[in-house]
């Protein structure tokens, strides 16, 4: 739940160590009367990508254009990077009258998520950002003991009880909160464009905002493959999942660290204040890439434990974990999904 750009890139389509995207190899002589259209860019500090199959090239790039639009109108209200965005707005002030639609269900959804793990998921993680930022990064308030600043943090401005919200304002009751939807809103958006897609009658696409949403299969008739990379190695993919009409999500706290030894990163543990370290990597599939998104950052939190009570909530649903250790456990998975 970062506040800044990050050079992340969990996730790409891969092919195996040859690093071509299986989802344009051969294509063209299996499938002549369609193509694949694309789109790169970044949607709230990750690098994104958008890959359509379609047989009408001139509707296809009109839909791209009407995708890159609401994008834009996504980032007017979740981005922090934005001073004029609705959170932007909201941390600012500490109150935000006449929110967006999306901006009130994304933060009730994250207060429910928020019961549902203990508090393992909480947006109002932003003040430890800032203090995280301020003592690595820009070191303009430096503490001798970071660890017991964000101690004392975690106590007094993260708690997700005390963000108030309705649909006609969203507030906080204690000054100096600050909220970041960064753990789910990337989720949220690349539902949102896939749901578009399909409405649109896209019926075989790959949406990758900063978490994976595919639509049908691939166009020669197999399911998508996603590549994973390696927690213990980024550079490298450790596995591979097969998906149709599926979404898939992954967190780490390799993906932003703040310091060489990546004892601390971006993902807080809410009651603590520090980064959270019991697991290298969490991903998850599911249905909706909103909810992956979020229950990544919970399991990652909470740890293994928590993932029993997440699973009733949401059946269904698969983690694959990656301990400190190197060992990785599939939970609740599908076979036919996973391709070690």
């Amino acid at each position: 739940m970062e506040s800044r750009p990050t050079r992340r890139r969990v996730l790409r389509i891969a092919a195996g160590l040859a690093g071509l995207p299986l989802a344009i190899a051969g294509v063209r002589s299996i499938a002549p009367k369609g193509q694949f259209f694309s789109w790169h860019g970044d949607v709230l500090g990750a690098v994104s990508e958008l890959t359509l199959w379609h047989t009408d090239p001139a509707f296809a790039r009109a839909t791209i254009l009407r995708v890159r639009d609401e994008i834009g109108r996504f980032e007017r209200i979740f981005s922090l990077y934005r001073a004029d965005s609705e959170i932007s707005r909201l941390n600012e002030a500490g109150r935000l009258t006449r929110p967006s639609r999306e901006l009130s269900e994304l933060v009730e959804m994250s207060q429910h998520l928020s019961l549902l793990s203990g508090g393992a998921f909480d947006i109002s993680v932003q003040p430890l950002w800032q203090l995280y930022e301020a003592h690595f990064w820009s070191r303009t308030e430096t503490s001798p003991d970071i660890l017991a600043k964000a101690h004392d943090v975690a106590r007094a401005l993260v708690d997700f009880r005390f963000i108030d919200s309705g649909p006609k304002a969203i507030g906080f009751t204690r000054a100096g909160m600050g909220i970041t939807l960064n753990g789910i809103a990337q989720g949220y958006i690349t539902d949102a464009i896939a749901d578009m897609l399909r409405n649109e009658g896209f019926e075989s696409a790959v949406v990758d905002l900063g978490e994976f949403r595919t639509l049908g299969h691939h166009p020669d008739g197999r399911p998508w493959r996603i590549g994973i990379q390696d927690g213990k190695a980024p550079r490298d993919v450790d596995r591979t999942v097969e998906l149709e009409n599926m979404a898939l999500a992954v967190s780490g706290g390799y993906g932003t660290t703040f310091e060489p030894s990546g004892r601390f990163h971006h993902i807080f543990d809410p009651h603590s204040g520090a980064s959270a370290n019991r697991l290298v990597q969490v991903a998850v599939i599911g249905s909706r890439a909103t909810i992956a998104d979020a229950l990544t950052k919970a399991v990652y939190v909470a740890g293994e434990t928590v993932w029993p009570t997440l699973l009733t909530a949401y059946p269904g649903t698969t983690a694959i974990l990656t301990r400190p250790d190197g060992t990785s456990v599939t939970l609740a998975a599908k076979p036919s999904l996973i391709q070690m």
